[in-house]
């Protein structure tokens, strides 16, 4: 066994796209450290996500520390800005979007047990105190994910990774 050389990534990352037909969405409320937002556009960009809302005090794409962390990744994904998650909870729902919240909250489902929409948007809150009200309200089904250790929450750019990852997943 050896590494892939860039001819064969490309071919492996062909393969899994053709078979792959989503309509995953993010939204970002007010994550503002701009390296979890820089991860965070990898990571989507990696996993094909369709667009993003990012909402309150969010981290702006084009901040030195997001692009930095990013990678250029920015390039490849569309984003709207917008100065509260009420304007951006109603675009994405105009959109036909379902909204998931990915929070720890009362009355929250293990990841694996959420039924996505067709058309989904995965919510991501703020570090420390978690998607706003006003965002929780809004979800059609809020998950959590499992955590068998001693720490009680994940970074939000990997809870984030994890949540993409189960959404494609489930589909092939």
């Amino acid at each position: 066994m050896k590494n892939l050389d860039s001819t064969g990534l490309k071919r492996l990352h062909r393969e899994w796209r053709r078979r792959t037909e989503t309509d995953v969405a993010l939204l970002l409320d007010s994550v503002q450290t701009p390296y979890n937002v820089g991860a965070i556009l990898r990571t989507a960009a990696a996993y094909r996500v369709s667009h993003l809302w990012l909402a309150g005090a969010t981290a702006a794409p084009t901040h030195a520390k997001t692009a930095k962390t990013a990678l250029g990744t920015g390039r490849y994904l569309t984003w709207t800005i917008t100065e509260t998650v009420e304007e951006a909870v109603a675009d994405l729902t105009a959109g036909g979007y379902g909204l998931v919240g990915i929070e720890l909250s009362d009355g929250a489902v293990p990841l694996h047990e959420v039924q996505f929409p067709d058309r989904t948007c995965l919510a991501l809150g703020h570090e420390d105190r978690g998607l706003s009200g006003v965002v929780l309200e809004a979800c059609d089904s809020v998950a959590f994910i499992p955590q068998l250790g001693k720490v009680g929450s994940l970074n939000v750019a990997a809870a984030g990774a994890i949540a993409l990852y189960e959404v494609h997943r489930r589909l092939w």
